[in-house]
C-alpha cells in the first residue's frame, strides 16, 4: 500500500497508496454496487415485501412490507416493519410517476429502469452482479500474486493483542488519528475491517444473491438449505 514518493509538493512527502490495479477495481466495484442497489430495487418493488423463514407469499405474514390503501377519496402509501406501521406516502409504498400518484414500493428515482419492469432489471442486476464477481476474482488474483494482502492486509502477532486493539479503538473514537511514518500504513482496525469485507462480507452477499437465483438453485441448491 505505502510506497514513498520521493518528490515533495509544500514540503509534504507525498505517498502512493495503493496500486493502479487496487484503484481500477475499487471504481469498477461502485459502478456495480451503484447499478446493483438500484436494479436491486426494481426487483424488490416486484414484490415489495421481506419474510422470515424458509418461504414468504402474498397470504403469510411478513416482516417488512410496503404498499399503498385507499384513505377515504385518496390512496395514501403505508410501511409496515413487524407489528407498526408508518405513513410513507411520497416515498414509500405510493409515489408519483408521471404526475400520477402510483402504488409501489420504491420510488421511480430509486430504481433501475425507472418504470416498472421486472425482467430488465434482472438483466442490469445480472450482469454487473457477474461483472462484479469477475472484478472481486481479478483483485483477489492481484492481492496475492503482488502480495498486497500480506504486505499491507495481514496484521502483525503484537497488533492483534487486546491491549493493541483497545489503545486504537480508544485513539480513534478520540479522534487520534497515527502520524509521521505510522500514518504510512493501515492501522490494525483499517486491516481487520478490509479483510472482513473482502474475505466474509463480499463474498456472504455474493452467495445470498445468487440463492435467490432460480436458475442457480438447480446448480446449488444446498444454498437454500444455508440461507433459507
Amino acid at each position: 500500500m505505502a510506497t514513498i514518493d520521493s518528490g515533495r509538493e509544500a514540503g509534504h512527502t507525498l505517498i502512493y497508496r495503493h496500486s493502479l490495479a487496487v484503484r481500477l477495481s475499487h471504481w469498477v466495484n461502485v459502478l456495480c454496487l451503484t447499478v446493483l442497489l438500484f436494479s436491486g430495487l426494481q426487483i424488490f418493488n416486484a414484490h415489495p415485501a421481506l419474510y422470515w423463514g424458509q418461504y414468504g407469499a402474498d397470504n403469510d405474514p411478513s416482516f417488512i412490507a410496503m404498499g399503498a390503501v385507499e384513505d377515504g377519496n385518496q390512496a395514501k402509501g403505508l410501511t409496515h416493519v413487524g407489528s407498526l406501521t408508518f405513513n410513507t406516502t411520497g416515498f414509500l409504498g405510493l409515489s408519483t410517476v408521471d404526475g400520477e400518484a402510483t402504488a409501489r414500493g420504491f420510488p421511480s428515482w430509486l430504481t433501475l429502469p425507472s418504470y416498472q419492469d421486472l425482467s430488465t432489471g434482472r438483466r442490469w442486476h445480472f450482469f454487473f452482479a457477474w461483472l462484479f464477481v469477475l472484478n472481486g476474482l481479478v483483485y483477489l488474483a492481484h492481492g496475492l500474486i503482488s502480495r498486497h494482502f500480506r504486505r499491507d492486509l495481514v496484521p502483525a502477532g503484537n497488533e492483534l493483542t487486546l491491549a493493541h486493539l483497545g489503545d486504537e479503538v480508544v485513539n480513534h473514537a478520540r479522534l487520534r488519528f497515527p502520524k509521521g511514518a505510522q500514518a504510512r500504513h493501515y492501522n490494525t482496525l483499517q486491516k481487520l475491517t478490509y479483510l472482513i469485507v473482502i474475505f466474509v462480507l463480499l463474498p456472504l452477499m455474493i452467495a445470498t444473491g445468487l440463492t435467490m437465483s432460480p436458475g442457480f438453485n438447480a446448480v446449488a441448491p444446498w444454498l437454500l438449505d444455508v440461507f433459507g
